[in-house]
């Protein structure tokens, strides 16, 4: 498996688990809709994360909580491009949050470093895209059906074999289209058409996704399972997403995609120092370290 994630501007060495910083410009994501939905809030907000001890930047425009709506493209670029030109300005890797080939054009342009895809460049032009960008990174992300009416009935004869098919099968695809292997990661897509059965059978078992030769990105934060496991409203799953962040990571994820970003740094930085030896000072050090 790859010792990096390659992306425009960065290699993200993948030592050390990374956090990714999520930055919603939306008014309707299912946890922070509306809270940075202005440009200035979402870059001040990036400019927190930072702070924080955020690796990397994601940044979108298009809420996919369970029954949301696509906003149309240039109310999606209007939301993501002024807070990309910010970000790209601060020194990190940001990621692009969309599905959308016009605008993963426009912001690879601009120099953004990588595109996060809930449906995993299956949209016309989208695999073209990213080939004609020839050092970007890429996340392709599992999703059974669309945001609308993914929670609806999903159904999988074995989760953890169909969620391995798809993503082998995304991987050779985006092979097949010139896209080299440092560049890709692949996520599971925790929450996306899967009910809270199916959710926790793919966590148990996330290690058979290592077999894929790809690195992880695995995003549990502040998600519906949670609240369903613990009981809690949306607002008060902190404990529950670092939690499990820290067993995303322990099952093999390489990088973490969180609202919380100074929760699970903490987190990750005592879960090493328990677990290895100069675990503390190389995870300090891994901050510094994303190319």
């Amino acid at each position: 498996m790859n010792a990096f994630w390659q992306t425009a501007r960065h290699r993200i060495a993948l030592a050390e688990p990374r956090v990714m910083g999520i930055v919603n410009i939306t008014p309707d994501s299912f946890s922070d809709g509306g809270r940075h939905a202005d440009a200035a809030a979402a870059m001040r907000h990036c400019e927190r994360l930072l702070a924080e001890g955020a690796h990397v930047l994601d940044i979108g425009g298009e809420s996919t909580r369970p029954g949301a709506q696509a906003p149309g493209l240039e109310e999606e670029r209007a939301r993501v491009l002024p807070v990309l030109r910010h970000a790209l300005t601060l020194g990190v890797p940001v990621s692009v949050d969309t599905s959308r080939p016009e605008l993963m054009h426009e912001a690879l342009d601009l120099g953004a470093d990588i595109v996060n895809d809930v449906r995993a460049l299956q949209r016309p032009g989208a695999l073209q895209v990213l080939a004609a960008h020839p050092a970007a990174g890429v996340c392709l992300m599992h999703m059974q059906g669309e945001p609308g009416t993914m929670q609806t009935a999903p159904v999988y004869a074995d989760v953890v074999a169909e969620v391995a098919a798809f993503l082998a099968s995304r991987i050779a695809a985006a092979r097949a289209a010139g896209i080299d292997a440092w560049r890709i990661v692949v996520d599971p897509g925790y929450g996306f058409g899967k009910t809270l059965e199916h959710n926790l059978e793919l966590a148990r078992r996330q290690r058979e996704l290592l077999q894929l030769d790809c690195p992880l990105l695995v995003g549990w934060s502040r998600k519906s399972a949670l609240g369903a496991i613990t009981g809690r409203e949306v607002g008060e799953r902190l404990p529950a997403s670092v939690a499990a962040a820290l067993a995303a990571v322990a099952a093999g994820a390489a990088i973490v995609r969180v609202h919380d970003v100074a929760a699970t740094v903490d987190a990750l930085r005592v879960w090493r120092a328990l677990i290895l030896p100069g675990g503390t000072t190389s995870f300090i050090q891994s901050r510094n370290s994303t190319g």
